[in-house]
């Protein structure tokens, strides 16, 4: 009798000893994911806060490109090469390729405009082409390698139309370009790691999943429905 009951009470001492550790493990893991989830998404924000402003803003302007009025600015430049710098033109050669940098210094001294670097058009006779487009302006500058007159315009369409530019990435180089794809990148695991944190917390928010479906419907309804 005495033995059993003590059999009995070594049992009931014994169960429950795995438990705790078990339990805790869990917990563990969640507490661990959930403060990498909150490092990343935190991190992920603040590299993209500035240009979620610009893109935000940007999509704006430019679905209401029509109603905002803007005024280009044109500006005309002309002068001429002197004949040392003229000679230094080797227009046998037709393939596209930049101006010989002491052209382009005298060509910035005449019209303004930066050409070093930039790829110029020598297929036409008599003539050497600079087309120069930037995110909210365009540029050309033509040069004659006969008489070594050089003409210019350059047209501004002020800071909106830069701004928009930027958004589409529109003439704006390769290192904007990569702006762009590191930008996304960080959207990418912003919302990632928000969608992930929605569904941890989501047992104690039961509006979650219907506010996050609606963000689905609504713009699938509207793209089907009216979009034809």
């Amino acid at each position: 009798m005495h033995a059993r009951t003590s059999e009995a009470k070594g049992t009931r001492h014994t169960a429950p000893a795995s438990t705790p550790g078990t339990a805790r493990r869990p917990r563990k893991a969640r507490a661990f994911w959930m403060k990498q989830l909150h490092t990343w998404h935190w991190i992920s924000a603040a590299l993209s806060l500035v240009g979620m402003l610009l893109f935000t803003v940007t999509g704006f302007t430019l679905n209401h490109a029509a109603d905002i009025p803007a005024e280009p600015v044109r500006a005309e430049m002309e002068g001429a090469l002197s004949s040392q710098t003229l000679r230094l033109l080797d227009t046998e050669d037709t393939q596209a390729r930049p101006l010989p940098p002491p052209v382009a210094a005298a060509v910035r001294d005449i019209t303004g405009l930066a050409t070093a670097g930039i790829e110029a058009d020598w297929s036409a006779p008599g003539e050497i082409y600079l087309a120069m487009p930037g995110p909210g302006s365009d540029a050309w500058v033509s040069i004659d390698t006969e008489t070594g007159e050089v003409l210019a315009e350059r047209t501004d369409r002020g800071w909106l139309s830069y701004l928009n530019d930027l958004h589409k990435g529109r003439n704006t180089g390769s290192a904007w370009g990569w702006f762009i794809d590191l930008f996304a990148l960080a959207c990418l695991v912003f919302t990632l790691t928000g969608l992930v944190l929605l569904q941890l917390h989501a047992r104690n928010r039961p509006l979650t999943w219907p506010l996050t479906g609606l963000g689905l419907v609504i713009p699938l309804a509207v793209a089907l429905l009216f979009i034809h």
